[in-house]
């Protein structure tokens, strides 16, 4: 009899609603062991969040390390990093002590017992005694604290490559000098503290690749103490199983030849897409009032809901991060890549790329990325890989996708 499995929604999940990734558990534990700093990759939805929340929950269970989760998406600064990490690791329960004692002057005015404060009101008050000229020391002083804790600890950095690039591009996606010598500054402190402080173990992931950031401003070198370790999709075979359990937690009736026709749709058996795939066939199936799924019924799901507007704003997602990455200069020709990719039954060739190598060449934008370089991060991040000579999407979901919403008025750049 299949598990029992919930939905998961947009939301990362762990404990009995983690599904499957225990060989990565236990890679990232040995990881953790050994000391290890990890930089963990994977293309969007892949679960990256839910991974490291599962293996902090399992850390904590064993007692043998105290954790610490930091989300630095909103971080627009260094100052505002240290702060986030400065909230979270009160937690950590003599380093936390140590920490207050270090920000005793910013808490002093609040009313009541730090135990009491909320989160909200504990980064304001942290944040307002950091700054641009302190933030290093104030930095320096919290990781010490944290691997002077009578436990190890793992410290998760999640998002630190969206804060990367806001450093370095700020919101006009532009790298300067001043923005460049910041973000070196940042990344040498924590590569610093992450080579001297031994009690600490860093963990650190993110919706867009970091490594292809860093390559744009050759700071490539300042991550080089973390070990790479790569989120690959489901095989189809998981993601059956996964959709069998969630149709028997459901009692949805779905056959394995609707599972396998689901995967072959989605290719690539993005965890989420797969999850958000069985969401909708079940909610189409409510409304009518029947539990027993037919082939029919799937492609319907597919066509109208996973690319229509129910399914709009999880995939521009992709988009939104693509540009988020490349800016202004570089998102057009990524955006006339994949498109022509899209049109063209899902591949690139290697003659339409020598047309767009021709045309990225001639252009007076001294800043604009290589073809290559470009290509890179489309691959790094999950939107291409290598087949037949040439490129194609990885997954079928987004190929399709991309196609509905960038293809219908597109002409390829040979019928120019």
């Amino acid at each position: 009899m299949s598990q029992e499995l919930r939905k998961a929604g947009a939301n990362w999940v762990d404990g009995d609603r983690f599904f499957d990734r225990e060989s990565e558990l236990k890679s990232l534990i040995e990881r953790v062991q050994d000391g290890t700093h990890t930089l963990l990759t994977a293309q969007r939805r892949m679960g990256k969040t839910s991974l490291v929340r599962e293996l902090l929950r399992r850390l904590d269970n064993a007692e043998e390390y105290e954790t610490i989760f930091v989300d630095l998406e909103r971080a627009e600064t260094a100052s505002d990093a240290i702060a986030e990490l400065a909230v979270q690791a009160q937690s950590v329960q003599t380093a936390g002590h140590r920490i207050r004692d270090v920000f005793a002057n910013a808490l002093q005015n609040l009313t009541r017992r730090v135990e009491e404060i909320s989160i909200h009101d504990m980064r304001i008050k942290l944040r307002a005694g950091i700054d641009e000229g302190n933030w290093q020391h104030r930095g320096d002083q919290v990781l010490a604290a944290l691997a002077a804790n009578d436990k190890p600890v793992v410290l998760a950095m999640d998002e630190l490559p969206i804060l990367v690039n806001r450093l370095l591009k700020g919101y006009e996606y532009q790298i300067t000098p001043k923005r460049r010598q910041a973000t070196d500054r940042f990344l040498s402190w924590l590569r610093q503290n992450g080579q001297e402080q031994r009690g600490i173990v860093l963990i650190v992931s993110g919706s867009i690749g970091l490594e292809p950031i860093l390559q744009q401003a050759g700071l490539s070198a300042q991550i080089n103490i973390f070990s790479p370790f790569e989120l690959r999709p489901w095989s189809c075979e998981t993601a059956v199983e996964c959709l069998g359990a969630l149709a028997h937690t459901y009692e949805l009736d779905l056959p394995r030849k609707a599972c396998f026709e689901m995967c072959r749709r989605l290719r690539c058996c993005v965890p989420h897409h797969v999850q958000q795939f069985f969401d909708l066939l079940h909610g189409y199936l409510s409304s009518q009032d029947r539990n027993r799924v037919q082939m029919d019924d799937v492609e319907r799901v597919y066509t109208r809901d996973l690319l229509g507007v129910r399914g709009q704003i999880d995939l521009e997602h992709y988009e939104g991060r693509l540009k988020m990455m490349l800016g202004r200069e570089d998102y057009p020709i990524a955006l006339e890549i994949l498109t022509e990719t899209a049109v063209n039954g899902g591949l690139l060739t290697n003659a339409a790329l020598s047309q767009y190598r021709d045309l990225v060449d001639s252009t007076d934008e001294r800043e604009r990325l290589s073809l290559p370089s470009l290509l890179h991060i489309l691959q790094h991040d999950g939107y291409l890989e290598v087949y037949d000579e040439g490129f194609r999407f990885v997954s079928g979901l987004v190929e399709d996708w991309w196609r509905a919403r960038h293809g219908k008025h597109f002409l390829p750049l040979a019928q120019r």
